[in-house]
């Protein structure tokens, strides 16, 4: 207790209870709150907030940092998170059924009969080491430059490849070969989220379980190269015929270059794709300069190495390899299955070829065709032959010739697009004529019965005068007023070409495609002369384009394929719908013409089928093919009989093939045609057309009641072009090609079938009369008849892919070269 006396302040009683003195009751007393209602005293210390003007408006739609800050931490807690899930979760698994693939089926449409097995895989597993480096660089410089210094995923590339896939905007390439190797050895080729999750994970294990070297090695052998080939030895075997370790840098670089295609990148198989090959090979070598892997002086030395003829298995011998590879890329084009899914087999196909008659196909080329030629003619050596059959009422393919055997020749002559398809082109122009109401250039209609001026190296007349362009008919023949039915009779192509400048060439070519011919057909370019087929659509393209005649100007796309399963589970098909591609009179009325030629123009050996028949014959330059594409109500065929060089793939004229001087659509594949067509069809009902043709009005023969010609224009004909030549470089120039002794013997037109008479126009008994033209020879494929086929402007030394090994030329005669460097 403190000895200090206690403070007294005044009064005692004022003191508090301790004895202290209070504090100035005034001082220490609460100011009343004037704002309060009951006057309470404002708390001390504090001021009042003023309350946070609520979000209006826009600004609603717009998160706070809060909001931002939260999402953004949940987002990465979630990444995180899955990662670290991901990477327990999945594991390195075994080898996938890519690495011991299946063989595929491939069975008739009866689903029970079998084509072909495509099982033989052809696999060789070998060390790195055995290697030589330069063809690792090669991989390396085509697939991933950086693959020895980066990681195992390219994240960007991955995310890409993601996102294009939920998206929907298809595959993207990108992926390491880390990324590529085990998606080929323990995943798949489908393109999902979740195979590319795994990917993602089992790449960075496997990153960190292998060495680089491993993983190399690894790769090269799993991939696919085409031909059959797994992994880089096989590929060495199957392009050039010799071990990994005897090839050099150029030849590696092309096998690295088909690691981005395989099958589309084989110049042999794919001649059409040389330019896009030989891209990818330099940027292979660029690439290895620019990493000091290779000399820029070796690799300016360097020309393409041409791979050798493909050996395929025996199982594909005959036509089944022809059948194989024509499903394969009917299954690859049409987004299917790509054709690495396809090569890890055990899928059946089911396609829409018909036994009986593809066999009836197959027998009918060997009797009219194969067993003509001989061992002691020089020109048989380059004979080669093509067919494809269509149903019109369903675009299903039933019969396909692709050459005499698959691993004799290889390259499907059915569907190879480098030969010109001539004048069975001119249908289409006449479809596109009679489909859009075309008018001559006087303003007349263009029917069946319209005539047009036939002198040989007539120049083509525009609205606004000559064209420049003045096509020769075949041997030079002036026909002079002519219908355009007798025209088509006869194939003039003075008349054509005058008639697609009448037309329009842009709507020729439109007509052209809405037909069946495909949009990027070589050649398929829009100009008078198109009329003649310089085109080279292949006689699968033909086929279908002229079932659509067939079914009334109804087009379907042409299928091969009626089911493809795996593990009885089926793939889905697109749709095939139909559409209408020209008007049925249009179309009706252009089969009434092509009846014409088979009744008595240059196709008259297609009667042999015994059937109601429509068709047309083709030759293209020097006779390097000649086509008959036909059809019947119920069935739709092409054949075409090809020139090559079995060694160089040279595409080499036909004169002297088969004995003949000359070989000519309306003979032997015309001949091709009624037998095969008269086997395929027996047994069944004979359809007859059921036509609602429009043959127009007939004119008058200027010839005898003195009119001017409908079509001439001022600048009349044979006008020079650019002060030279009246001619079309390729059309006419050529004529030492045709046999100076050649006699023109007229021959009277064979008598129709009285089914075909039924349906043609009657001519008046008074109708107005004219010499006659020389007449067609193409009726028995004797070049003693002194005409044949209208030709087609070519490109000189056109070449094509060889079928057989040997090194093939290009377009210019160079051969096959990387580009020239300074």
């Amino acid at each position: 207790m403190s000895d200090e006396p206690p403070q007294h302040g005044g009064d005692p009683g004022q003191q508090g209870s301790q004895g202290w003195a209070p504090r100035d009751t005034s001082a220490a007393a609460p100011t009343p709150d004037p704002d309060h209602p009951d006057g309470a005293p404002a708390a001390k210390g504090r001021t009042k907030r003023p309350k946070r003007p609520k979000r209006t408006g826009w600004r609603r739609a717009i998160p706070t940092w809060r909001m931002t800050l939260g999402g953004v931490l949940l987002l990465t807690l979630l990444v995180v998170g899955g990662f670290i899930a991901g990477y327990q979760l999945i594991d390195i698994p075994a080898a996938n059924a890519a690495a011991t693939a299946q063989a595929n089926v491939y069975v008739y449409a009866d689903g029970k009969t079998v084509i072909a097995r495509d099982g033989e895989i052809n696999r060789e597993k070998i060390p790195l080491d055995r290697i030589p480096t330069p063809i690792q660089h090669a991989v390396l410089a085509a697939e991933d430059r950086d693959f020895y210094s980066e990681d195992a995923i390219d994240i960007k590339a991955t995310l890409r490849a993601g996102w294009n896939t939920v998206t929907g905007k298809g595959r993207q390439g990108g992926s390491t070969i880390t990324q590529q190797y085990v998606k080929n050895y323990y995943l798949g080729q489908e393109q999902t989220v979740v195979r590319k999750a795994k990917e993602f994970f089992i790449s960075i294990k496997l990153d960190r379980e292998q060495s680089k070297d491993e993983i190399l090695e690894g790769y090269l052998n799993t991939s696919y190269f085409g031909r059959n080939a797994y992994g880089i030895q096989a590929a060495s075997h199957a392009y050039y015929g010799k071990d990994v370790e005897d090839l050099d840098a150029g030849e590696g670089a092309y096998l690295a270059s088909l690691l981005n295609a395989p099958s589309s990148y084989d110049v042999v198989a794919h001649p059409e794709n040389k330019k896009a090959v030989l891209a990818r090979w330099d940027y292979v070598l660029d690439g290895m300069v620019k990493h000091h892997w290779l000399g820029a002086a070796d690799r300016d030395a360097m020309t393409f190495p041409v791979p050798g003829k493909a050996k395929p298995a025996n199982a594909l011998s005959g036509q089944r390899g022809y059948i194989v590879q024509a499903v394969e890329h009917y299954l690859v084009a049409n987004r299917i299955i790509d054709e690495k899914t396809l090569a890890t087999g055990g899928y059946r196909i089911t396609t829409t070829l018909q036994k009986s008659k593809q066999d009836a196909l197959v027998e009918a080329v060997k009797e009219n065709v194969l067993s003509k030629t001989s061992d002691d003619r020089e020109a048989d050596r380059n004979v080669r032959a093509g067919g494809a059959s269509i149903d019109p009422a369903t675009g299903h393919v039933v019969a396909l010739y692709g050459g005499v055997d698959y691993t004799k020749q290889y390259v499907n002559n059915a569907t190879r697009r480098d030969y010109q398809v001539g004048s069975t082109f001119k249908p289409f122009v006449l479809a596109a004529a009679l489909a859009n109401g075309a008018t001559t250039q006087k303003h007349k209609a263009i029917t069946p019965n319209t005539r047009y001026d036939g002198t040989n190296e007539r120049t083509v007349q525009s609205a606004t005068g000559s064209t420049g362009y003045s096509p020769a008919n075949e041997d030079d023949v002036d026909y002079g007023s002519i219908t355009v039915r007798e025209a088509t009779d006869k194939s003039v192509n003075a008349v054509y070409a005058q008639m697609a400048q009448d037309v329009g060439p842009d709507e020729v070519k439109d007509t052209a495609i809405a037909l069946g011919i495909p949009q990027d057909t070589p050649d398929l370019t829009a100009s008078p002369s198109i009329a003649l087929g310089p085109a080279t659509a292949s006689v699968l393209d033909m086929a279908s384009a002229y079932a659509t005649l067939a079914d009334h100007g109804k087009q379907r796309p042409h299928t091969l394929v009626a089911k493809i399963s795996k593990n009885a589970t089926a793939l889905p098909l697109p749709a095939r719908n139909t559409r209408r591609a020209i008007s049925r009179e249009a179309a009706d009325t252009t089969t009434s013409v092509l009846r014409s030629v088979v009744d008595g123009g240059t196709g008259t050996a297609a009667q042999g089928a015994g059937r109601p028949a429509a068709g047309k014959t083709g030759t293209a330059e020097e006779d390097r093919a000649a086509w008959f594409a036909g059809y019947t109500p119920d069935l739709a065929t092409v054949i075409a009989v090809m020139g090559q060089d079995p060694e160089s793939g040279v595409q080499k004229p036909l004169y002297g093939a088969l004995g003949l001087a000359r070989m000519n659509g309306g003979g032997a594949p015309a001949e091709t045609w009624a037998a095969y067509t008269r086997a395929a069809l027996e047994g069944s009902e004979v359809q007859d057309f059921d036509l609602e043709a429009d043959e127009g009005p007939e004119e008058p023969d200027p010839d005898e009641s003195g009119e001017g010609e409908d079509t001439e224009e001022a600048g009349g004909t044979k006008a020079p072009r650019d002060g030279g030549s009246t001619k079309k470089p390729g059309t006419g120039d050529a004529r030492e090609r045709r046999d100076g002794d050649r006699t023109r013997t007229p021959e009277a037109p064979s008598e129709a079938s009285p089914a075909a008479g039924a349906l043609r126009t009657a001519t008046p008994a008074n109708a107005p009369s004219r010499a006659p033209a020389p007449a067609a020879d193409e009726t028995a494929g004797h070049p003693a008849n002194g005409r044949r086929d209208g030709d087609s402007p070519a490109r000189a030394d056109r070449t094509d892919g060889p079928d057989t090994t040997g090194t093939r030329e290009s377009e210019d005669g160079q051969g096959l070269r990387g580009p020239t460097r300074p």
